[in-house]
């Protein structure tokens, strides 16, 4: 069996309040020629299908027109798309009983019989061979939240109700699959020992646990296709258990992220093979700086004219280094761009004191809620916050986000 293993879409995202519509529909054109080229059997989506729980109407229709194409292109394909922490567990579910039609699952929350027993049935799909015999059982986890996994005859405890949920549905797998069918798990979560880049990951802290061990998923899972971080990765070494990153950058921390998907070939019951896909770069991204200010104008002159269309020309951010506060700094700058061929998106300057540098004010869309509460704390108290308050801190804001979606 041939699998395409995605996450982290983010369709509707902005970069600093520019919309990236045509990079987001050149990445789903290229993944509908890759999935016809590698003639895959399945499509896995693993969260963070969407930037926001209450995504533009724009977004959605990317996203529904992309699996009625895949579906008219490979009618036997399946696909699996899970719920992410920036998704609507609700909205993705929501068109569940027509995608079904077309082979696709959309699975957005975990639930529970009345004895606290996990609904095992509904997270457990079959994927087909092109044969249509079923070749993999795929586990399927959406991004778990504490009002899911905890209270009544579940568990009292964040970490305890992740590990039932794990527990119960590979017991569940285990009892469904024949001697010759293998078990893929899709997950969105945040696993120990990963890396999360600079400036773009929302820092998913529950229950006091930041992250979560690699043993959840035993021997017997052959893959593990997991969302949430953006950086390509194995998880504690093991091939088998793998974030394949977003598609595209999400911030300027990502430009040099190896941006791809991934193809994983099954044996049977077993992992054969996992190639890297690189997604080609629809829209290019330029930092110039940090440098003082004269350089800076000098390199912004000399960038070429202005030749592809308005949509293709690359994302900029420019860093300045400072001696004093510059008034007319961005006139400077947009006057050195006039006729250039790039869009700029962010101006950050910093700066050079006597004994160090001093970084100057940015915007509070650069800083993520943590971050903004942890300064906060420092201005009010005259001390950093310590690992328990910013532990509450978080898991008041997961609370918070849930609200949010609900009431989308």
């Amino acid at each position: 069996m041939r699998l395409i293993h995605t996450s982290d879409w983010h369709l509707g995202q902005t970069l600093h309040g520019q919309e990236r519509d045509f990079e987001h529909a050149a990445f789903l054109a290229w993944l509908l020629e890759q999935l016809v080229a590698q003639q895959a059997d399945a499509l896995l989506i693993a969260g963070d299908v969407f930037d926001t729980v209450n995504p533009p109407l724009k977004a959605q229709e990317r996203l529904y027109d992309f699996i009625v194409e895949a579906h008219r292109r490979l009618p036997r394909l399946d696909i699996v798309m899970i719920a992410g922490n920036h998704d609507s567990g609700g909205r993705i579910e929501l068109p569940a009983p027509l995608m079904r039609r077309l082979n696709a699952h959309a699975l957005g929350r975990v639930s529970w019989l009345d004895d606290g027993v996990l609904d095992s049935t509904r997270l457990l799909l079959p994927l087909h061979r092109a044969d249509g015999s079923v070749g993999a059982w795929c586990l399927a986890l959406p991004f778990l939240r504490p009002a899911e996994v905890t209270g009544g005859e579940v568990c009292d405890d964040y970490l305890a109700g992740i590990d039932k949920v794990h527990r119960e549905l590979i017991a569940a797998a285990e009892a469904q699959r024949a001697p010759d069918q293998a078990l893929v798990a899709i997950s969105h979560a945040h696993m120990a020992g990963a890396a999360v880049s600079e400036d773009s990951e929302r820092n998913i802290v529950i229950g006091n646990a930041e992250a979560l061990p690699a043993s959840l998923f035993p021997e017997a899972v052959a893959y593990v296709a997991l969302g949430h971080l953006h950086k390509p990765q194995q998880v504690a070494g093991q091939g088998r258990i793998r974030y394949s990153g977003a598609p595209l950058p999400l911030s300027f921390a990502e430009v040099n992220y190896p941006h791809q998907v991934l193809l994983v070939e099954l044996d049977g019951c077993a992992l054969h093979a996992v190639e890297s896909l690189p997604v080609p770069r629809a829209v290019d991204m330029l930092r110039i700086g940090p440098k003082p200010l004269a350089e800076v104008l000098e390199q912004l002159k000399a960038l070429p004219a202005a030749e592809l269309p308005r949509e293709r020309q690359p994302w900029l951010e420019v860093r300045v280094q400072l001696e004093q506060p510059q008034p007319d700094l961005r006139q400077q700058i947009e006057a050195a761009l006039d006729g250039k061929g790039c869009r700029l998106v962010r101006i950050a300057s910093e700066y050079r004191g006597s004994k160090e540098e001093t970084p100057a004010l940015i915007g509070l869309d650069q800083l993520s809620p943590q971050e903004l509460f942890r300064r906060s704390w420092q201005a009010e108290y005259g001390n950093e916050a310590d690992g328990q308050v910013l532990q509450d801190f978080l898991q008041l804001l997961q609370e918070v986000e849930l609200e949010g979606e609900q009431s989308a």
